[in-house]
């Protein structure tokens, strides 16, 4: 399904914020990436450990995605759990994905969010400070530390 069979209504954002991480043009941390998928620690920590998964190729939904893409996000997003579970040892690992600006997408470029639960559970979706990448970096290192197994099963982490 391309956008223009869809019926949601999607945020508008140029450039893509998510394209400009991945290409380096702002500065971000990525935990990893590989020709479908990237993982980025977001500088909006809303849980511990708080992790976005999202395909490098550009598109606004989970309609537009591709099996192959739909497939590594899975497996990508099992393995952030892993990864969050491994460095951080929550009670509980909250995964969520937005698609339209109805269902609160602030970004047009497909993204899952996944993080560890808080001291009292859940994940906070009120105001949180933004981190400075400096932080970000930390956290991805705390759990690169934790956990050496990329998605791919076996790679190393880029």
């Amino acid at each position: 399904m391309n956008d223009s069979e869809s019926s949601l209504d999607i945020p508008e954002q140029e450039p893509c914020a998510f394209c400009d991480y991945l290409s380096g043009v702002r500065p971000f941390t990525v935990l990893y990436r590989d020709d479908l998928i990237a993982v980025l620690v977001t500088r909006e920590q809303r849980g511990i450990g708080h992790l976005l998964v999202l395909p490098v190729r550009h598109y606004p939904t989970l309609l537009e995605s591709e099996s192959d893409e739909r497939h590594a996000m899975m497996d990508t997003l099992a393995w952030a759990a892993a990864a969050i579970d491994a460095a951080f040892e929550r009670p509980g690992i909250a995964v969520w994905q937005n698609n339209g600006t109805a269902a609160h997408q602030a970004v047009p470029h497909l993204h899952f969010h996944i993080a560890g639960t808080l001291s009292g559970g859940g994940t906070d979706f009120g105001d949180v400070p933004e981190l400075t990448v400096e932080q970000t970096d930390q956290i991805a290192a705390q759990i690169l530390a934790a956990i050496r197994i990329a998605p791919d099963l076996g790679s190393t982490p880029r």
